[in-house]
């Protein structure tokens, strides 16, 4: 079963690329894509989100404030309310990105912490967004006995040892149309060395299109050539790494114990 396991279903451009959810939704399924989990950034847009995608069962919802984000209204009872929703599979985005706003590096850390113990006290996974802060992104993790709920290091570009360290936490390894990317070999190399059962596919739409979209809007049909450029770097048939990213995506998100 082909998946996007992370994309951004209410920021797509809907006044000319698309007609709707709906159209989005059948666009992805003619790529042979037949879940989707829609990801969310603030606690201010997710009642919009959850309502645009809450006819559809073949798509879930994840609840977080994105670090980039941390600036935005964050009430926790509110939080743990719209994180409890049953059609939310996951907690997050959440995370650490001290390249863009290393001066909000505390606030982070403050919101990414409470993020892991509602993750932990639902047990949903994390959703994590890291960018040049492995080693406090795995701080948080291990501190917060985020092993618990599990989770995946999404739209990964970050080298093997981090891979390895948040493999080693029960965490999964989401790979992005970024690996299509021609300077992307140092990615491509790491992606090389890491295990099929341990890895998802996902577009980030309606941001990183793949090669041959790139310069484009990103959307979830799209994730069927990041699944062909994953099977060409494993050197393995595109149907491999569909059913692997698949049960992947179904281990992690739906059938939780």
């Amino acid at each position: 079963m082909l998946v996007d396991s992370h994309c951004h279903l209410d920021k797509l451009n809907y006044d000319d690329l698309h007609i709707d959810v709906s159209d989005v939704v059948t666009k992805a399924k003619l790529a042979g894509v037949e879940q989707l989990l829609s990801v969310g950034v603030t606690l201010e847009a997710f009642p919009n989100m959850l309502e645009m995608i809450a006819s559809f069962d073949q798509v879930h919802a994840s609840c977080g404030v994105h670090p980039l984000d941390c600036d935005s209204d964050f009430d926790l009872t509110l939080f743990k309310q719209y994180a409890s929703h049953r059609k939310v599979v996951a907690v997050g985005e959440t995370g650490l990105d001290f390249f863009y706003q290393p001066e909000t590096a505390n606030r982070q850390i403050e919101l990414f912490e409470q993020h892991v113990e509602v993750a932990n006290e639902l047990n949903k996974p994390l959703i994590i967004h890291t960018r040049n802060a492995r080693q406090e992104t795995l701080d948080v993790l291990k501190n917060g006995h985020a092993e618990k709920c599990g989770g995946v290091i999404h739209c990964f570009t970050e080298d093997l040892e981090f891979a390895k360290s948040a493999m080693e936490l029960g965490f999964y390894i989401s790979l992005s149309g970024i690996i299509t990317f021609k300077q992307a070999t140092e990615l491509q190399d790491v992606v090389k060395q890491l295990p099929l059962d341990r890895l998802l596919v996902e577009t980030d739409s309606p941001y990183l299109a793949p090669v041959p979209h790139r310069g484009k809007e990103n959307q979830p049909a799209y994730v069927l050539e990041v699944a062909q450029f994953l099977a060409s770097l494993k050197n393995c048939e595109l149907e491999d790494v569909i059913s692997a990213t698949g049960q992947n995506f179904h281990n992690l998100f739906i059938n939780r114990v």
